[in-house]
């Protein structure tokens, strides 16, 4: 079975829109594939980063005392 995909608009300032264009254009690839290899590597990056994970938990660990106060 195939996973579907996640539709999501995405608005880029004009001189960027250009630039993603060209580069897609050059890398002979379409722009929704550049856009998908982009935010792989930018999430590989931060898995990599220990202050963004240090950040992360954080964040997770407050989420989850604010749902166990909800629970109660």
């Amino acid at each position: 079975m195939t996973a579907m995909a996640k539709q999501t608009t995405v608005r880029l300032p004009d001189e960027l829109a250009d630039e993603v264009d060209a580069v897609a254009r050059a890398k002979g690839t379409s722009v929704n594939q550049l856009i998908i290899d982009s935010l792989t590597a930018e999430i590989d990056r931060v898995r990599d980063d220990k202050d963004f994970l240090a950040t992360l938990k954080r964040l997770v660990d407050r989420d989850q005392e604010i749902l166990d106060r909800l629970a109660q």
